[in-house]
């Protein structure tokens, strides 16, 4: 089971992050934290299928989240 403080603070940063994907078109869903610490997470609109989407999530909010959260392994995209 994952903390829930560490949830709060992964949608916290994530939803921080938001705004870049929907300056674009696109968005992101959260899924889940799983017990790796890995952050599961859709992209939707414009983001869904971007050719550019894999950099967005390992350059981007990959990134971004393991600044804020340190215990995040990694960022998972689902489809």
């Amino acid at each position: 089971m994952v903390d829930e403080s560490l949830k709060s603070k992964v949608l916290e940063t994530l939803d921080a992050f938001r705004p870049a994907l929907n300056a674009e078109g696109g968005d992101m869903e959260f899924i889940e934290i799983d017990d790796d610490k890995k952050v599961h997470i859709k992209l939707t609109g414009a983001c869904d299928g971007c050719p550019m989407a894999t950099m967005t999530l390992k350059m981007g909010i990959e990134r971004y989240l393991k600044e804020t959260c340190p215990e995040i392994t990694e960022v998972v995209q689902e489809f």
